[in-house]
């Protein structure tokens, strides 16, 4: 056995046994609760080169491999315009893991970073939307980005903060502009913290994201910067301190909404007030 063979084995069994609670468990059960997986479907797994995206492309690997329910995966990496060291690092990652991945290329950071207005939301727009079309063009019915649970209560706290709505992020969701096509979570229930313990004690160091401006909020001196996720982040982490179930309150939330207490709300894109059925 090799060295790659044998370091894939060992992050294989560190998921099954060490961090099966924290990782394996929340997984399974997240597939199961939502529904996210039936038989024939093909799943893009779409690796950014991050620790979500390769955990989530291994448990994924390990779930191929020994589920009930038959269904194709492709493991689909886009280079949005990698410099030729994070483009070696996540290659070399893939390797090290055992994961078989397709690599396709776009030019989506010189045209992101071209933009002074909202940069970050055009490139996650674009990003989708790519991932979209090369997995349908591979056959795929489904894609399963990485996600996890702290990226659902960020969501939620940043939507009504700075967004002046309230506002969640779904499990699973069919796509508007690709018809047939379906986005699935499968880290959903799953902890950050949790993921970043499973990485420190394989010893592994994954991409983050290369773009200027993740590049301005490690410059930034405070682990901020202009990044609005990671000033939500801090705020949730102070108010840990004081209660340390704020974010299972949050996530709780989401799940648990009282439309009848709330004077306005917007479904399918068009709004409707408390007023509309006050009188019946």
């Amino acid at each position: 056995m090799d060295r790659t063979e044998d370091k894939a084995r060992a992050v294989e069994k560190s998921i099954q046994k060490t961090y099966h609670k924290e990782l394996w468990s929340p997984f399974v059960r997240t597939l199961k609760q939502y529904r996210m997986i039936q038989e024939g479907d093909k799943i893009a797994v779409c690796i950014s080169g991050g620790k979500d995206s390769m955990l989530l492309a291994k448990l994924m690997q390990m779930l191929h491999r020994h589920s009930d329910v038959p269904f194709d995966i492709v493991y689909l990496v886009m280079d949005p315009g990698y410099n030729a060291l994070n483009r070696k690092k996540i290659e070399s990652n893939a390797s090290l893991l055992g994961i078989p991945v397709t690599i396709f290329e776009t030019s989506i950071f010189d045209i992101a970073n071209s933009q002074d207005k909202s940069p970050c939301y055009l490139c996650a727009r674009m990003r989708r939307g790519n991932l979209y079309a090369k997995a349908r063009e591979l056959g795929c019915n489904k894609i399963a980005l990485g996600h996890h649970r702290n990226d659902v209560i960020e969501t939620t706290v940043m939507a009504m903060f700075y967004g002046s709505q309230l506002q969640g992020m779904l499990p699973k969701l069919h796509s508007t502009n690709f018809e047939g096509m379906e986005l699935i979570r499968p880290l959903y229930e799953i902890r950050e913290e949790d993921i970043l313990a499973w990485k420190a004690y394989n010893g592994l160091d994954f991409l983050q994201c290369a773009c200027r401006f993740t590049e301005g909020i490690a410059g930034s001196g405070d682990g901020i910067g202009d990044s609005k996720r990671q000033e939500v982040k801090l705020l949730i982490r102070q108010l840990k301190k004081d209660n340390p179930e704020i974010e299972q309150s949050i996530f709780n939330s989401i799940h648990s909404v009282h439309i009848e207490t709330f004077p306005g709300y917007k479904k399918d894109g068009v709004k409707h007030s408390f007023l509309d059925d006050y009188d019946r």
